[in-house]
C-alpha cells in the first residue's frame, strides 16, 4: 500500500513539473524547428560564414561547436551527484545492454539497412559507385556510438546521470579498441585509420572539461553555501543554459551544413531515411531490452539513447581520410550530423512519454548535504 501510495505522488509530482513548464520549455520543438531553418538560411545569405566557422578546428573537432557543447555539457555537471556515479558502476545490467547493443547489434543493423536502401529501395535513382560510398560512411556513423550528446539527452529525458557519465567513459575506452577492427570488417577494408587525435580531443574537450569544471565547482559552492542554497539559488539559474546552447548549436551546425540540403535535398533525404529507421530500430531494442531485464526509467532512457545517437566527428574524420573530403561516404556523415538532433529530441519525447512502462527507484526527499 505504501508502495502504491509512494509511486501515485511521485506520478503526480512529475504531472505538476509538466503543468508548470515555462513557455521556452514548452514548445522546445518549435525552437529546435526556428534554430534549424535560421541556420540554414544564414548559411544561404552569408555562405562565407560556414567557412570562417569552418575554419576554427583541430583534428575535424569544430571550436565553436566545442564552446557551444561545454555550456550544453556544464549545467548538467554541476547537477551530477558523483556518488551517483560511484553506484552506477556497480551497477552490471545497464552495463551490459549497452555494451552488448553499441558493439554486438548496432554496427551490423547500420550496415544491413544501408546496403538494402542504397542497393535496392533506392537503386534507380543512385549510381553503383555512389551508393556503396554512401553505405560506407552510413557504417562509419553506425560503429562509432556516442560519447558526449547523450548526456544532453539523458538530462532533458530525466534519466539516471550517474549512469549516463560511467556509459560515457566505458564507451569512450571501448571505442578506442573496437572501432577500427569493426569498421574494417564491415568495409572490407584492412587497416582502417583511427583517428586516435579526434576521439580523445573530442571526449577530453567535450566531457573531460565540463565534467572537471562541473565536479569542482560543485564541491566548491556547496562546501561555501551549502546544498540547499546550491539547489535553491544556484541551480535554477542554469535552467535554461543546456537548452539555450543546443539551440544556438543547431544554427551553428546548420549554417556550416546546410548548403548541402539546398543543393542535393533528394541525396539527403535517400540518406537520412534509412539512418532514422536504423536510430528509431537501436533505440527500440535497447529500450524493450531495459524493459525485459526490469531497469528503472532513469537506467533505461539512456541505456536507450546512448547506442541510438553517433560520435559523428569520428565518423566525418575517417570518412574523409579514407575517400576524401567531397566523398559519398563524407557527405553520410554529414547527414548524420543533420538528422542527430531531431530524431534524439523525438526519442527524448518518447521516453518522458512512457516512463510509467518501468519501474521507479524509492526517490527520498532532498536533504542538505555536501559533497565531500
Amino acid at each position: 500500500m505504501e508502495k502504491g501510495r509512494a509511486t501515485e505522488n511521485i506520478e503526480q509530482l512529475e504531472i505538476a513539473k509538466e503543468r508548470n513548464l515555462g513557455f521556452f520549455e514548452k514548445y522546445l520543438t518549435l525552437w529546435v524547428a526556428l534554430c534549424i531553418g535560421a541556420g540554414i538560411l544564414l548559411g544561404r545569405l552569408l555562405p562565407g560564414i560556414g567557412d570562417a566557422l569552418g575554419a576554427f578546428e583541430y583534428y575535424n573537432v569544430s571550436i565553436p561547436i566545442a564552446i557551444c557543447l561545454f555550456f550544453m555539457m556544464y549545467p548538467i555537471m554541476v547537477n551530477i551527484d558523483f556518488r551517483e556515479v560511484v553506484k552506477a558502476g556497480k551497477t552490471p545490467k545497464p552495463v551490459a545492454l549497452t555494451l552488448v547493443v553499441n558493439w554486438g547489434i548496432k554496427p551490423f543493423t547500420m550496415a544491413f539497412i544501408a546496403w538494402l536502401f542504397m542497393k535496392h529501395v533506392w537503386a534507380p535513382f543512385i549510381p553503383g559507385d555512389a551508393a556503396t560510398q554512401y553505405i560506407a560512411g552510413m557504417i562509419l556513423l553506425g560503429v562509432a556510438p556516442c560519447t558526449a550528446m547523450v548526456l544532453v539527452w539523458s538530462y532533458l529525458a530525466k534519466g539516471n546521470m550517474g549512469h549516463t557519465l560511467v556509459m560515457v567513459a566505458i564507451n569512450s575506452l571501448t571505442m578506442l579498441f573496437l572501432y577500427g577492427p569493426l569498421a574494417g570488417l564491415l568495409l572490407g577494408v584492412g587497416g582502417i585509420p583511427v583517428p586516435w587525435k579526434t576521439m580523445l580531443l573530442s571526449v577530453a574537450i567535450y566531457v573531460g572539461l565540463p565534467l572537471i569544471a562541473g565536479y569542482f565547482s560543485r564541491r566548491l559552492i556547496i562546501k561555501r553555501k551549502g546544498f540547499e542554497w546550491f539547489d535553491a539559488r544556484f541551480s535554477p539559474k542554469l535552467k535554461y543554459v543546456s537548452i539555450t546552447a543546443l539551440l544556438f548549436t543547431l544554427v551553428v551546425l546548420f549554417s556550416l551544413q546546410g548548403g548541402v540540403i539546398i543543393e542535393q535535398p533528394e541525396i539527403i533525404g535517400m540518406i537520412a531515411l534509412p539512418l532514422c529507421i536504423q536510430t528509431t530500430l537501436i533505440f527500440g531494442i535497447s529500450y524493450a531490452a531495459a524493459r525485459l531485464l526490469n531497469l528503472p526509467y532513469g537506467d533505461a532512457a539512456p541505456s536507450a539513447m546512448i547506442g541510438a545517437s553517433n560520435h559523428f566527428e569520428v565518423a566525418i574524420a575517417v570518412a574523409t581520410v579514407l575517400f576524401g573530403i567531397n566523398s559519398g561516404a563524407a557527405l553520410a556523415t554529414v547527414v548524420g550530423v543533420l538528422v542527430e538532433v531531431p530524431v534524439m529530441l523525438s526519442l527524448v519525447y518518447i521516453c518522458k512519454s512512457t516512463k510509467n512502462w518501468f519501474a521507479i527507484k524509492n526517490i527520498s526527499e532532498k536533504t542538505a548535504h555536501s559533497d565531500t
